[in-house]
């Protein structure tokens, strides 16, 4: 690869890390329709395990997945370049 591309690899690199990093969800902490273990217990509820529905973290795994796959790709020609004499 030339040197002058260099910068233009790692600005795109650099870009494309920004562009999947805004698709993070930002942590919004709040108390709407939490019920206490206390107050489970006072309605009569008994003690229960918490509920484990939550969001659809399937869209992450595949992302990830996704990034580490291009990574390990990455490792991948590095290791086979870094092997050539120059």
């Amino acid at each position: 690869m030339s040197v002058a591309r260099r910068p233009l690899l790692t600005a795109s690199a650099a870009g494309a890390l920004l562009f999947a990093l805004w698709f993070v969800p930002s942590a919004n902490a709040t108390d709407e329709g939490h019920v206490t273990a206390t107050e489970q217990e006072d309605a009569g509820g008994g003690a229960r395990l918490a509920e484990t529905g939550g969001p659809n973290t399937t869209p992450y795994v595949i992302g990830g997945t996704g990034f580490l796959a291009v990574g390990a790709g990455f490792v991948t020609l590095a290791m086979r370049r870094g092997g050539r004499a120059h």
